[in-house]
């Protein structure tokens, strides 16, 4: 199976699937984007293996492309791991403190957001599209960690996975428009005249609302694939049939107190 691991210690797993042509439609991990369920169950429970977990430790949320965040318990293990209609609904973030829970995030050039916070042991995932970002999904989420959850902004880490790269992520002004209202991301979008289109770059807006809700430069880190120009990524824009990338992070165990 192909897939990238972005940390793997004895405390804590996250990555990303890839697409990988040797596998069931290309590794799809996505039931609301697939030919055949059972093609996405065989892959899911391929990665729990890898990953030395159950399908049924999977919580994966029918994502709606808000701002929602769910703060996930024990209660919803395997919440949208075999059947979509069990999935938590109308969300884009999932966080959780407890361990041996694999939070799931699904996406085809939006950006995905794994996160850990190494003093209280707080982990999540996001679906950050265009749409997510603008309506600050990210700052929105870590604002409600470090002021109702009191997780320290000093003590997050930041993963960016891979997503649809500035040059490839071309909109028209209506898009262009909202992002400009975000006040922080002029320096993202560039403007070709040939075309009259904008290109605008999600990761980095994604890693200036980070920045916004405090959390320091050295601790956030971008994946610099391209899911529209490489072989491994599934790309929406490029194929609107296409399958979705897995987004995870899982904890082992309980994080120390200290």
């Amino acid at each position: 199976m192909n897939s990238k691991l972005y940390v793997k210690n004895d405390k804590l797993i996250a990555g990303m699937t890839l697409r990988d042509h040797t596998m069931l439609e290309n590794n799809n991990m996505a039931l609301h984007a697939c030919k055949n369920d059972e093609h996405v169950l065989k892959n899911r429970k391929m990665l729990a293996t890898l990953l030395n977990c159950e399908l049924e430790d999977f919580v994966c949320a029918q994502q709606t492309h808000s701002a929602n965040f769910h703060r996930v318990t024990l209660n919803d293990r395997g919440r949208g791991a075999k059947r979509m209609d069990s999935a938590i609904q109308d969300t884009d973030a999932l966080y959780t403190y407890e361990p041996n829970l694999l939070l799931c995030s699904f996406a085809a050039d939006c950006v995905p957001v794994i996160f850990y916070n190494e003093v209280n042991g707080v982990i999540g995932v996001i679906h950050s599209g265009w749409q997510g970002t603008v309506k600050e999904i990210s700052l929105r989420l870590f604002n409600h960690l470090i002021q109702v959850e009191q997780c320290p902004s000093s003590r997050f880490h930041v993963q960016i996975g891979a997503a649809l790269s500035q040059e490839k992520f071309e909109v028209d002004e209506d898009v262009f428009m909202k992002y400009k209202a975000l006040g922080y991301a002029d320096d993202y979008i560039d403007y070709n005249e040939q075309t009259n289109k904008y290109h605008i770059d999600n990761q980095q807006t994604v890693k200036k609302q980070c920045l916004l809700a405090g959390i320091p430069e050295g601790q956030i880190s971008i994946d610099p694939m391209c899911t529209f120009k490489s072989h491994e990524g599934f790309s929406y824009r490029q194929d609107k049939q296409c399958g979705r990338h897995l987004a995870f992070v899982m904890k082992k165990d309980l994080f120390s107190q200290t």
